[in-house]
């Protein structure tokens, strides 16, 4: 599917704008249509009520924006110690063995199902990421050919440090991913 089609926007839009738009679209369409055609007239909505239900499946788990703001706000008031014991409670929880590393660019080392994963978190407050976050934790990916990376920070991504990151496949968890993967923890 193309990435701006009007479907793949209303993949990314909440689920209940499809489910507007096939409620009128079908309304309409049985209003206007000859007395033969109406019922035809009213399922021309069905492709918007089928998006509608792929949009709230995908959609059904994610925190919403009051959430992502609390837990936001939680995070930043904690200190280094405190919100690693709730990021390693929260890999242990999703089937991880976690061990705390002891180098300056990895601060976790994750395994499941034989990936291994280095995550990078300690400057989650940091009001914004560059290279220099990004570029030790590669090269400490390199260096134990993990497969795997993930920088954990609150703040943006630099404009140099957004596609760093994605060409080294190094997966970023900003304020949202964090309300998702912390859900059911005390913050």
């Amino acid at each position: 599917m193309a990435k701006n089609s009007l479907f793949a926007i209303l993949l990314r839009s909440r689920w209940w704008i499809s489910a507007l738009i096939a409620i009128i679209v079908g309304a309409i369409s049985f209003a206007l249509m000859p007395e033969g055609f109406r019922v035809v007239g009213a399922v021309s909505g069905l492709p918007f009520a089928v998006i509608a239900v792929m949009a709230l499946r995908r959609q059904w788990h994610l925190p919403s924006a009051a959430r992502i703001e609390q837990t936001q706000q939680a995070l930043s008031a904690m200190a280094w110690p405190a919100f690693a014991d709730l990021l390693e409670q929260a890999f242990k929880r999703d089937g991880y063995t976690v061990q705390r590393s002891k180098t300056p660019a990895v601060d976790f080392e994750l395994e499941r199902q034989g990936r291994r994963m280095l995550v990078s978190a300690r400057r989650w407050k940091s009001a914004r990421t560059g290279l220099e976050a990004l570029r030790p934790l590669q090269a400490a990916r390199e260096s134990s050919e993990a497969q795997d990376a993930l920088y954990i920070g609150l703040g943006p991504l630099s404009e140099q440090a957004q596609p760093f990151a994605a060409e080294h496949r190094i997966a970023i968890w900003q304020a949202s991913e964090l309300a998702h993967a912390l859900r059911g923890l005390p913050l």
